[in-house]
């Protein structure tokens, strides 16, 4: 994503273009979405979430700073969003695998190395839940999103050392 053009289409909301606002919408609505779901395991909760977190930039956008990067001030809004509902939602959070295991392939080779690569996911998902929120984002942001260690660094508020 092109930071200059985030920054013009801040630029046009804040100066009255409003619907201007859905070109951001539509640009990270799938990394807010992830974001959600990881955090809550919930389609319906991620969404409601995700749509919390557009509203809430929309209604703070006067407050980003246009010299820095849009993407790591929305992620923060959507981070401290999926806190909170941690909170509220504590011991009661389950994770889901992520594929359904009904169906395996006729091949007993194949079906086995399916098999095998269902439960490694379970196992690194398992691994992944057992962090922090902020630990598990820190790294799906930098090894699947692949953003830089400078992002991190502002979306979790931490120097780059």
């Amino acid at each position: 994503m092109d930071e200059a053009d985030d920054r013009s289409v801040v630029k046009a909301v804040l100066q009255g273009k409003k619907e201007a606002f859905a070109v951001l919408v539509q640009r990270y609505q799938k990394p807010m979405y992830n974001l959600m779901f990881r955090s809550t395991r919930s389609a319906e909760d991620a969404a409601d979430l995700a749509q919390e977190a557009f509203i809430r930039a929309y209604q703070k956008l006067d407050r980003f700073d246009p010299e820095k990067k849009f993407f790591p001030w929305l992620y923060t809004i959507g981070l401290n969003l999926a806190r909170d509902f941690g909170r509220r939602k504590r011991g009661t959070g389950q994770w889901l695998p992520l594929r359904d295991t009904d169906q395996m392939e006729a091949d007993p080779p194949a079906e086995l190395e399916e098999l095998d690569r269902r439960r490694m996911i379970d196992q690194v998902q398992a691994a992944l839940m057992e962090l922090s929120v902020e630990d598990r984002e820190a790294l799906m942001l930098r090894y699947h999103h692949e953003r830089s260690m400078t992002e991190l660094a502002e979306i979790f508020s931490v120097s780059l050392s």
